[in-house]
């Protein structure tokens, strides 16, 4: 799967970087890691939704499937691939004009893949809310703080068909809980809630 932004090793940034700005950038990161809230990084998450997605593909994964094939229409719906202390990973389906509302990840980072379809993005960067459209194969990656709101894409919107629109996602750790938000009409952003919850992207069926 491809992702939606571009990376460069750290093997290629270091060979353009002095080696005192290497150390430290070395210490940094090693601060920044011993505050996060999960050893596995943003790259880590879009692997484990990439081998899911092809996981789903090949059919390992048909026994949580709905029966006979049939994907809901009326509601998002989801069923966890896997789980342990450290990560979830879950597939969703997507149905026209059913958003998650703008919403974070509390206290977990997350990653997606789109298996099939597309997805609309709806992403706050401090001062207003940016779309994206992230088709079949592209990838994101959702660091702490990051407030979104997520669509299945319009029929216009992409070529080819929709039906049925599938994503997998990760996060690390388990998602305990989500904030939801709300632009003011001053251009800022305001929580409206807080809650308890393990379901993926707001609640699903």
């Amino acid at each position: 799967m491809r992702s939606s932004a571009l990376t460069l090793s750290p093997r290629a940034l270091s060979s353009h970087v002095p080696a005192t700005s290497r150390l430290s950038a070395d210490v940094t990161d090693r601060a920044i890691a011993s505050a996060l809230p999960t050893r596995l990084r943003p790259a880590d998450l879009l692997r484990l939704t990439d081998e899911g997605a092809e996981d789903v593909l090949a059919g390992r994964y048909d026994h949580l499937l709905p029966p006979g094939g049939a994907w809901p229409r009326e509601e998002r719906w989801a069923t966890r691939l896997s789980a342990d202390e450290e990560v979830d990973v879950w597939l969703i389906s997507w149905v026209p004009d059913r958003s998650t509302e703008l919403h974070d990840h509390a206290g977990s980072l997350g990653a997606l893949t789109v298996l099939s379809g597309a997805l609309s993005e709806f992403r706050w960067n401090g001062r207003e809310l940016r779309e994206r459209t992230l088709s079949a194969g592209d990838q994101a990656s959702f660091p702490l703080g990051w407030v979104h709101d997520v669509v299945r894409a319009p029929e216009n919107a992409v070529p080819g068909p929709l039906d049925p629109t599938l994503s997998v996602h990760a996060y690390s750790p388990p998602l305990t809980a989500m904030s939801y938000y709300e632009v003011t009409g001053h251009g800022t952003l305001r929580r409206n809630r807080t809650v308890l919850t393990d379901q993926p992207e707001g609640d699903v069926k």
